[in-house]
């Protein structure tokens, strides 16, 4: 029997992560804006004692309308209306510090936190999609490093605002007609080169200080941001020797910043495609698969590689000259990784787009529910991961089948809880309050 067990994070995504989930028999196109569905998936979640449901979001459409469901309710109100429907489980919502105020979003999640009776968490993007900058009426996206130093500052005024209010700051003594007493609430005077924020906070300290901060971008400033403030990473690696190196290195910055590396959690992503065979998994796979529209493909693979869609070509291989890393403002590590992976593998642009298809990158476990926990027990125990992030590649079905046959498999082998220990989502996974001096 293990002592250590790994955590577990549903990532929901409308009818699932593969890109034509929502064309599946079973898949209803329209549960992206159906609370009722979120509730139930989420229900599920806790039944198998996941530490915690992620939802992704953006400031900007995500992807394009014609390819798969788009429309996204917004994290923060959707996981307050999943906080009521839920006793235990862990609700983090992305929000973006480029296209957020410091003062807002941090009211918003202590909100959650508070709603949820401390099980938030706040995935810290800094968005790469260019276009939300017209969303906002702005004149252009800034630059990788620039949105990179602005999340850093985000992230000091937040913190700063959450703990505003002292533990004790409310005494509600009805007697003496004293709700809270006021030198036990700290003014907040920041000024710095991307914010001015004068506080304090106007909601009273939460539950947990202030909900888990989850990062999960894995370019250079973004393993130097996961190392100074994160305190769970969600990942993406095609290959166990890829998670490995990330793993180490990551936890050894972490050290080299003052940090205990066992309160940074590391959860790589990893759709799993799980049938009784090898191959009805493999089949499932296919039909999924084959489903996949080229064109939109194409013009998502485009957007990732920053060439012209016209420069791909379904039965040719990715172009060798593509632009350099050091150009390119999106999500770099996410196109480093799609470069890898074509390379390694000698893909045509048809193969990677199916390789791409069930998770955008991520580890796509195909196999048997005792194959499936063969390889999460290897890459948990062989300093690869802390735990998983778990993105089903067709919902509700793909969750069915992941806790009913994999989650006993795991439990059977001491590696995962039969029953929550704690109320929190620190508690959950481990962490000990934040230390009051950010």
């Amino acid at each position: 029997m293990s002592t250590r067990q790994l955590h577990l994070n549903l990532f929901i995504f409308d009818t699932g992560h593969h890109e034509a989930a929502w064309r599946m028999p079973e898949s209803d196109p329209h549960v992206n804006v159906n609370v009722k569905a979120y509730q139930h998936l989420a229900k599920l979640a806790e039944e198998a004692k996941f530490d915690s449901l992620f939802l992704a979001d953006s400031p900007a459409m995500m992807g394009e309308p014609g390819r798969r469901p788009t429309a996204r309710l917004d994290p923060t109100i959707l996981l307050s209306a999943i906080a009521a429907s839920t006793d235990k489980i862990g609700l983090i919502a992305t929000a973006s510090t480029t296209y957020n105020a410091p003062y807002e979003l941090a009211r918003r999640l202590s909100s959650l936190d508070h709603i949820s009776a401390g099980r938030a968490g706040w995935n810290i993007v800094t968005t790469s999609i260019k276009e939300a900058a017209r969303s906002f009426g702005l004149p252009f996206h800034p630059g990788h490093a620039e949105r990179y130093d602005r999340a850093d500052e985000f992230v000091q005024v937040v913190t700063q605002l959450w703990q505003s209010w002292q533990p004790d700051a409310v005494i509600a003594d009805k007697a003496a007609g004293i709700h809270a007493i006021a030198s036990k609430i700290k003014e907040v005077k920041h000024h710095g080169e991307h914010f001015s924020v004068e506080g304090p906070l106007n909601i009273s300290r939460s539950p947990q200080l202030y909900p888990v901060l989850v990062q999960a971008g894995s370019s250079e400033g973004g393993k130097a941001f996961a190392a100074k403030w994160a305190e769970a990473v969600f990942t993406a690696q095609t290959t166990y020797e890829e998670a490995q190196v990330f793993y180490t290195e990551l936890k050894t910055r972490a050290a080299n910043n003052g940090r205990n590396p066992d309160h940074l959690i590391i959860m790589p992503g990893v759709v799993p495609v799980i049938a009784d065979t090898l191959a009805e998994a493999r089949e499932l796979e296919a039909e999924l698969n084959a489903l996949i529209i080229p064109e939109y493909a194409l013009n998502k693979l485009a957007s990732v590689l920053q060439i012209p869609v016209d420069d791909l070509h379904l039965d040719r291989h990715i172009p060798d000259n593509l632009p350099p890393e050091a150009l390119v403002e999106g999500a770099r590590s996410r196109r480093t990784l799609v470069v890898e992976l074509a390379r390694r593998e000698n893909l045509t642009v048809r193969q990677l787009i199916k390789r791409l298809g069930g998770g955008r990158g991520h580890w796509t476990l195909v196999g048997t529910p005792t194959q499936a926990a063969d390889a999460l027990q290897h890459y948990f125990e062989q300093g690869a991961a802390d735990g998983f992030n778990i993105m089903p590649a067709l919902l509700p079905s793909g969750l069915t089948t992941f806790v009913k046959q994999v989650v006993p498999i795991l439990q059977e082998r001491g590696l995962f809880r039969r029953e929550y220990s704690g109320n929190t989502l620190r508690e959950h996974y481990g962490l000990p309050l934040p230390a009051e001096h950010r």
